[in-house]
């Protein structure tokens, strides 16, 4: 029959029409398409085979007729034009998957981090600190991770660092973290010796913090230190924060460690020792658990600290001395932080909570441990006495060498400071 647009839409599912005038080539309908099809005997096994041409509309009867015309050509020479194309396309899936594998074999970006991750930071970094750079390249690398980086150009590595000039901390990290990644690939054989490191050659020096924002307003890099006349008023108002906060920030005054060594104090890390109580902060809890040289950092309580100390192990007993539900265990920085941050004077969080407002402001728990540290340098304590306190160790040949651990030093002027805030506090009451 004549072709007729009308009946071929009227064709029900299962049908079809043949075109007269184009023998084997027919329309056929299924429940959503209708398409032409060349139907043939195969001249090598006289099997009766098919091959899909198109879909009508979309191709039109004059289309069908063409390509109709050219499968006829390739029967008429012997072929069979169904067998052609199942090889066209099993050719056309091997290519396919070796094109894939390939990609899957090729070093991008990506990779080269992901390497980098799991040879390097991972085994050598606490699991925050490995977690927080497997963000970093998650949420900044993009579209760059798939690119091969032996033709990554000086061009596109600033490209990358410039998108997040705004935020110059998070620049300079994916700088650092990149540079140590192609460090480690050149390292492992991965990346040619020749291939250059873009990272630690771009934006030297020009990413610089912008300080903190306080009240939508940049305060610049500048630190907070408290005067000795708003420390005493500080520590005269500790007992309107929670018994929490005041304890902890106590122990950031007292100690001067850090919120995190602090907040995992456990009850077996305490000790009472011929000259008073002391806390053995494990070496994989501080800042300095990477460094071959350095050990437990050893912090006597004295005062306010003790006192602290002695209360919370009457009530807990064992385990963390700030317990918590959360995942870690223990109280975490950031709630202590938010605590205090709710009773500064310009704070509008939960303005519905009454609260009373600090007297002291613009300061953080951390200002308090640098805070302690000029308190000691103002006393006379040597710099080597209260880098100790702090838990820094000593930088060059001189970490090697000294490995003294000054114990007793500690326990002076942690004594010594404690007195020296006591006084402070009741000089400030007394004005």
């Amino acid at each position: 029959m004549q072709f007729d647009a009308k009946a071929a839409k009227l064709l029900e599912p299962g049908q079809h029409f043949t075109i007269s005038d184009c023998p084997g080539l027919r329309l056929e309908a299924s429940a959503s398409t209708r398409s032409w099809v060349y139907r043939f005997k195969s001249p090598i096994d006289d099997r009766m085979r098919q091959v899909k041409i198109g879909t009508w509309p979309k191709m039109s009867l004059v289309a069908a007729m063409v390509e109709w015309e050219k499968l006829r050509e390739i029967r008429s020479a012997g072929r069979d034009p169904a067998e052609e194309r199942r090889a066209t396309r099993k050719s056309e899936r091997e290519a396919d998957d070796a094109a894939r594998a390939a990609a899957s074999r090729r070093l991008t970006v990506r990779k080269l981090c992901d390497l980098y991750l799991e040879g390097q930071v991972v085994r050598n970094r606490k699991p925050k600190s490995a977690a927080e750079t497997r963000r970093t390249f998650e949420k900044m690398l993009g579209d760059f991770g798939d690119l091969d980086p032996a033709a990554v150009t000086r061009a596109q590595a600033f490209d990358l660092i410039a998108a997040y000039i705004d935020t110059p901390v998070q620049a300079a990290r994916l700088r650092a973290e990149l540079g140590a990644a192609w460090d480690y690939g050149l390292d492992a054989g991965r990346l040619d010796s020749n291939i250059p490191n873009w990272w630690r050659l771009i934006m030297r020096g020009k990413l610089r913090s912008k300080g903190r924002v306080r009240e939508g307003e940049s305060i610049g890099p500048a630190k907070r230190v408290l005067s000795a006349e708003e420390v005493g008023t500080l520590i005269r108002w500790l007992p309107n924060f929670s018994r929490l906060v005041d304890d902890v920030v106590t122990l950031y005054m007292w100690t001067c460690t850090r919120g995190s060594e602090i907040l995992s104090m456990e009850v077996n890390e305490i000790t009472h020792e011929s000259d008073g109580l002391w806390w053995t902060v494990p070496k994989d809890k501080t800042k300095n658990s990477w460094r071959d040289h350095a050990g437990d950092l050893r912090v006597p309580l004295v005062g306010r600290a003790e006192a602290v100390v002695r209360r919370r192990m009457e009530l807990v007993k064992s385990g963390f001395l700030f317990p918590s539900n959360g995942k870690s265990g223990h109280v975490e920085q950031k709630t202590v932080s938010a605590m205090v941050w709710m009773h500064q004077p310009y704070s509008k969080t939960r303005p519905e909570y009454t609260r009373a407002r600090l007297p002291v402001s613009h300061w953080s728990v951390h200002d308090l441990r640098r805070t302690g540290r000029t308190q000691l340098a103002a006393m006379g304590c040597r710099d080597e006495i209260a880098e100790a306190v702090l838990g820094h160790m000593p930088a060059g040949i001189v970490g090697i060498y000294n490995l003294h651990r000054y114990d007793a030093e500690r326990r002076e002027w942690l004594r010594r400071l404690s007195d020296h805030y006591e006084n402070l506090a009741k000089v400030n009451n007394a004005i």
